[in-house]
């Protein structure tokens, strides 16, 4: 019967670039910029490297169908590279793939890549594409991802008979503690620091979501170089090994649109790829177990519910933890450490990437003292890709 991959693979390098409005660099450039930074970490030559995964989800912008960009790019050694998407969820695609090359004993040292340029397509938020377009036609015309994803705070508050005022604070309290994590994080888009009463009062989006919980377009890219615990200790003797304890991807059947048993109070794909990452990582309690999450908060009240999709929060508590302070950097287990999606930014092919990249440098204690976690223990990363009726979702657990 299979086991999964847990400690079968480590991390023996890292890269990412600022992320933000990059308008002076293409997609080229942000790929070199992060791969010199992993390359320096692997303590590897390029032509180690046995195969690549590429995750980028408008391919339309520098990219292109196949794996040749990223080859071209960095004049890797003609070996295989593979171009994965997968919504949001991109990165995590091409780190799964990379990962699950190795655990199959097919390549010894393999390279992940993610990166987007959405700041030059000319739209305001993410471009269109035929799934949303023909979600947007099905559902209502006028479907927006913020009044999607905003249903989620109604539902939410009805299915767990929480006022609507008290989910709003703990809206408000999530955007100020990732405005606070990302002004300490050099790389990150957004870096000001704000106060909650700068966020309650902000212009409405889509109710109750303002213009504060709402994640802005970035540009910019992430990596990973992945090989065996066993030859990550050869070429790095005097370093801890970041191992990869779960990697899930849950995929939605279309039942939540279909059948009455979906509130609409969060997601049953996150929900899914939580119990089988944790079964693989023989996590049995999360909130005392993990110690640190990354997840994705395209806007506030999906990182809200996420808390309770990942067995972090009871249900129906989520709020009560959050205005608590028990996901902020001092607390018990922090969310976002490095700003998340709402400040260091969202290039979609880069994000799952950049989320474990947070992980691998807290895990290895890199940061300045201001950024650490008290007590890291295991890292989660989360990404959700789609809508909340239809949607991709990841979950990743990583620990020494």
């Amino acid at each position: 019967m299979a086991d999964g991959i847990k400690d079968k693979i480590a991390i023996l390098g890292m890269g990412c670039t600022s992320f933000g409005e990059r308008w002076e660099d293409d997609s080229s450039d942000l790929l070199i910029e992060a791969f010199l930074e992993c390359i320096t970490d692997a303590g590897i030559d390029k032509k180690d490297i046995q195969a690549a995964w590429l995750g980028n989800h408008f391919d339309e912008v520098n990219i292109g169908k196949g794996g040749c960009y990223l080859a071209n790019t960095l004049h890797l050694p003609y070996i295989p590279v593979t171009r994965v998407e997968n919504f949001c969820a991109s990165g995590t695609e091409a780190f799964r793939g990379a990962c699950y090359a190795v655990a199959s004993g097919a390549y010894d040292i393999v390279f992940a890549a993610g990166v987007e340029k959405l700041k030059d397509v000319g739209y305001g938020g993410l471009p269109d594409s035929p799934f949303f377009g023909q979600l947007s036609r099905l559902l209502s015309p006028n479907a927006t991802a913020p009044g999607m994803f905003a249903q989620l705070a109604t539902s939410y508050s009805a299915s767990h008979n929480v006022p609507m005022e008290k989910v709003k604070q703990a809206l408000t309290h999530i955007s100020w503690k990732s405005h606070q994590n990302g002004a300490r994080n050099p790389r990150a888009h957004l870096r000001k620091e704000i106060s909650e009463m700068q966020i309650a009062d902000s212009p409405l989006v889509a109710y109750p979501l303002g213009l504060f919980d709402c994640c802005g377009v970035s540009d910019g890219a992430a990596m990973a170089i992945v090989t065996t615990p066993g030859l990550a200790k050869k070429l790095k003797p005097n370093q801890d090994l970041v191992k990869v304890k779960a990697l899930q991807i849950s995929v939605s059947s279309g039942e939540e649109l279909l059948l009455n048993q979906w509130d609409g109070s969060g997601l049953l794909t996150t929900r899914q790829a939580a119990r089988n990452a944790y079964i693989e990582a023989g996590v049995t309690d999360p909130r005392s177990e993990i110690g640190m999450l990354e997840v994705h908060d395209c806007f506030s009240i999906s990182e809200l519910v996420t808390l309770e999709d990942l067995q972090m929060s009871p249900p129906g508590k989520a709020p009560d933890d959050i205005l608590d302070g028990f996901y902020d950097l001092d607390g018990q287990v922090p969310c976002q450490p490095d700003g998340g999606l709402k400040c260091f930014g969202h290039p979609i092919g880069a994000s799952g990437l950049r989320m474990i990249y947070e992980i691998y440098n807290q895990l290895l204690r890199r940061w300045p003292e201001d950024r650490l976690v008290k007590n890291p223990k295991l890292g989660l990363t989360h990404n959700l890709g789609g809508v909340p009726p239809q949607n991709v979702s990841s979950v990743c657990i990583l620990g020494l």
